[in-house]
């Protein structure tokens, strides 16, 4: 794709899924990728996968939801790389639990990986882009956060609320030349799926019964429209949600 050769990345949860599997494509395109992630050793062996492509991978482990650690994190691959133009947050968490059955230490826990992480990468990084007059943004939200998914209440609210903040920074940022779009996969095979599937053993078998493409999503599905709307070719465009889920949800 145009535009991705030599650029410098950050992108959060890159140590599995969504997250490895976008940190691999963004180096294929000749991008320098700085993954952010509290699981360490996850970020190595996406590292050692990405070996001998074009571009490089810079590791640090950083917890999103401390903005100061993020702001440290970020001053640090910029002094390793150089300014940061690309941003892709892709970290996510969840367990499937009825809201009335959740406590305020899990809504805490929800609420600062995919809601407050997201927040803290755009206020540092994103501040960085408007300053010096460039910068595409990609946040993976859901498609929990445009329709709702059951035992998901407090992360749907988050993931919808990623979608209303991204919408808005588009239209702040556009005269900075920043633009900002999300991605909402569907229902995906990933470590953190797993978890779902451990407490609903027949969860995958209904979802993909339900699927119009008849599979669950896989990691792979995700980097082709993340590295788009991060290249050249999507220069013109800017707070859209892009939904990504074999059909299952419409628009």
């Amino acid at each position: 794709m145009r535009g991705l050769a030599g650029r410098r990345a950050i992108l959060t949860g890159g140590a599995s899924g969504i997250g490895r599997a976008t940190a691999v494509r963004l180096v294929e395109e000749g991008c320098t990728v700085g993954i952010f992630d509290q699981n360490f050793a996850g970020t190595e062996e996406t590292a050692a996968l990405c070996r001998g492509k074009p571009g490089r991978v810079l590791i640090y482990k950083v917890d999103i939801t401390d903005r100061d650690a993020v702001a440290t994190a970020t001053d640090v691959f910029e002094h390793d790389a150089g300014p940061v133009e690309l941003l892709a947050n892709v970290a996510g968490w969840d367990r499937p639990i009825p809201f009335l059955d959740t406590d305020r230490a899990f809504w805490d826990k929800v609420i600062g990986i995919n809601l407050y992480g997201p927040l803290n990468l755009h206020h540092v990084v994103v501040k960085r882009m408007a300053d010096r007059g460039f910068g595409r943004v990609v946040t993976v939200s859901s498609d929990a956060g445009r329709v709702g998914s059951s035992g998901e209440a407090v992360y749907s609210a988050c993931k919808g609320g990623v979608i209303a903040f991204t919408k808005t920074m588009a239209r702040e940022l556009a005269r900075n030349n920043v633009t900002l779009n999300v991605v909402c996969p569907g229902p995906t095979d990933t470590p953190l799926f797993g978890g779902f599937v451990t407490d609903m053993p027949k969860l995958a078998e209904s979802l993909a019964r339900a699927i119009p493409l008849r599979r669950l999503g896989v990691p792979d599905d995700y980097p082709g429209i993340i590295a788009f709307l991060l290249s050249d070719d999507a220069s013109y465009i800017t707070g859209q949600t892009i939904s990504v889920s074999g059909g299952l949800t419409m628009q």
